[in-house]
């Protein structure tokens, strides 16, 4: 991608001629944790949320950064692209080593990386499987360690689907990159956090916008057999805002699309986040 804006340890540069050490602790070790920022009609969405997530992604790893200076370049991102929507990926990691080792030294220096591409918000519907939740017991971290979403989502791929939604022993966790919500004709269920499911920004604004307008949403632990039964299936992210599951492949299950509580939820964040 050519003319993308980025900054390299507080130096801002073209994405192109930006070059980074081979034995930065992200590259070797994926010692690095990540947040993805959107923004819209350029203003950051859930800003302040956003850089708290960050922050106990860096206190459950003991990075320490400057917070304030991270915030700063963050927005300076957003506004050195003159894009209207989109959003910017922000990465630190514990530093670069001397030579790679498992043991990292205490003197190390925090390495920040962050660039800014234009999104467009639009309404999508998702084909989906389900799978066998293949990642690390952390996942409330928002570590760079992606192999097992990256291993699920590429098998889901190469089936023709757009996402996946995993399980570990039957009870659903979240998404490869998303949250699950799904509903039957009174109540939207979702399954509650834990260390199996990362704080998505998403589902927190949409939990607390259905909560302020009286829809019932219930946190828990839930089943593939909820799922099957759901009436109503969606996925929420910084970047997918909610789209609805139009088909499980090898399921039999009875999605209605448009269902009038996706719809209601669909509405509440479009008029709060989207317009």
């Amino acid at each position: 991608m050519e003319n993308v804006h980025a900054v390299y340890n507080g130096r801002f540069d073209n994405l192109n001629n930006i070059k980074i050490s081979p034995l930065s602790r992200a590259y070797t070790f994926s010692d690095s944790v990540y947040e993805v920022i959107p923004f819209f009609n350029l203003k950051p969405i859930a800003f302040d949320k956003h850089i708290l997530r960050l922050k106990r992604s860096c206190d459950a790893l003991s990075f320490s950064v400057d917070f304030d200076v991270i915030s700063i370049e963050i927005n300076e991102l957003i506004i050195k692209s003159e894009l209207k929507n989109g959003y910017v990926y922000y990465q630190i990691s514990r530093g670069v080593d001397p030579i790679r080792s498992h043991m990292f030294g205490h003197d190390l220096t925090e390495e920040t990386f962050g660039y800014v591409v234009s999104h467009t918000f639009d309404s999508q519907t998702l084909k989906v499987m389900f799978c066998e939740d293949l990642r690390w017991q952390r996942c409330d971290i928002k570590s760079t360690s992606l192999l097992g979403n990256v291993m699920s989502m590429n098998n889901a791929k190469n089936k023709g689907c757009d996402e996946v939604i995993m399980h570990k022993n039957n009870i659903i966790t979240e998404g490869g990159a998303s949250n699950v919500f799904f509903a039957n004709d009174k109540c939207v269920f979702t399954p509650r956090l834990s260390e199996n499911i990362l704080p998505g920004i998403t589902r927190e604004l949409l939990i607390m916008q259905m909560k302020e307008t009286g829809i019932t949403v219930e946190e828990g632990e839930y089943t593939i057999d909820d799922l099957i039964n759901a009436k109503s299936i969606w996925l929420t992210s910084s970047t997918k805002g909610l789209a609805q599951v139009s088909e499980v492949i090898d399921q039999k299950i009875n999605i209605q699309l448009d269902h009038p509580l996706f719809k209601k939820c669909e509405k509440l964040f479009i008029n709060n986040y989207l317009s």
